[in-house]
């Protein structure tokens, strides 16, 4: 259903592709690539959408392919419909690949009442069965709802309604594909478009979102900790011109003594350096010594939190975009690492 008029209240869907997008190319070898446009998807529901709803299509690639900047072009997308007074809620359609980092980016710089609400879809459009249909609807109904405004931005799949922060992908082809390991669904929708939600937790005041120029950003890299783990590859993000360092940590947040020496010399030299760990819940706590997280705080590493190094790389992508000096970056991950409340 599509509003007759843009002043008659509605919700916007901002299509992005992803999996609810995408059809079998027989010149890809069967491949599925993003195809299908928001009018599509919006005519996949047929006559069961619980609200008059707008389409904006905003880019049309898979997840997988996305960067910072054309993750900062939907949040700034986000925030031009919400201009209009009418707009009750936006939809974003996302591939699920990176839609925890796209979701929390969002999350960071949202600065309105009105719910913004994420979804996507494990199955293709030209599936025998597809999930996107049932789950733009439930999304669609999310957005409109009253009981949504104030949380920020939310992801809506499988009937399962999450915060944005400490979200992530849990399955990769099962149909109730997200989790938020520490604080669990905030609530569910129906089938019917039912949304039930708890209590509207406080949020941090929003984060400016920098100007979409592409080319324009700072390299963040992810490094990883393992048994046997040397300073080779955090090095060679150094040489390539790395401003800040995402240390995929073991456990509550360890390494090992190379690694300790190597962030050492990474934050002298001004380089940011944020450690979060492979564990799927739980904080970063600095405990151990020998090469552990005591050893990586004092070189220089700033503690993530709850934050795993998906959104982590994004909160820490943003400051950096800002100029945040080093003190104001640990006060952010201070605050957006705390599990909600």
């Amino acid at each position: 259903m599509i509003p007759q008029d843009t002043s008659d209240p509605h919700v916007v869907l901002l299509a992005t592709g992803g999996t609810i997008a995408s059809r079998s190319r027989p010149e890809a070898g069967g491949a599925a690539i993003a195809a299908d446009t928001g009018e599509q998807l919006l005519g996949s529901l047929g006559a069961s959408s619980s609200c008059p709803v707008r389409v904006v299509d905003v880019l049309r690639k898979g997840s997988y392919l996305l960067g910072f900047d054309e993750m900062a072009q939907i949040c700034s997308s986000i925030r031009a419909v919400l201009r209009n007074p009418a707009v009750l809620g936006v939809v974003v359609t996302h591939g699920t690949d990176t839609m925890e980092e796209t979701a929390f980016l969002a999350e960071l710089t949202h600065d309105d009442p009105r719910p913004v609400v994420f979804t996507g879809a494990q199955k293709a459009a030209d599936s025998g069965s597809p999930d996107g249909p049932e789950n733009l609807a439930q999304a669609v109904a999310v957005a409109a709802s009253p009981q949504a405004r104030g949380r920020g931005v939310l992801l809506s799949f499988a009937g399962r309604i999450f915060p944005a922060r400490g979200v992530q992908k849990a399955q990769t082809l099962d149909l109730d594909a997200f989790a938020n390991p520490d604080v669990g669904a905030v609530g569910w929708v129906t089938a019917g478009g039912s949304v039930h939600l708890g209590h509207v937790p406080p949020r941090p005041a929003p984060i400016p979102l920098p100007p979409v120029a592409a080319g324009t950003g700072v390299r963040v890299d992810v490094v990883a900790s393992y048994p046997g783990a040397d300073d080779v590859l955090l090095r060679a993000a150094l040489e390539a011109g790395a401003a800040g360092i995402v240390l995929q940590a073991t456990g509550s947040g360890n390494a090992n003594r190379v690694l300790c020496s190597a962030v050492g010399e990474a934050t002298a030299a001004g380089v940011v350096v944020v450690t979060s760990t492979r564990v799927h819940a739980g904080p970063v706590v600095p405990i151990y010594g020998d090469g552990g997280g005591k050893d990586l705080l004092a070189a220089g590493a700033i503690p993530s939190g709850i934050l795993r190094p998906s959104q982590t790389l994004v909160l820490l992508s943003l400051l950096l975009r800002l100029d945040a000096p080093r003190p104001q970056i640990a006060g952010h991950f201070a605050r957006y690492g705390q599990p909600l409340p």
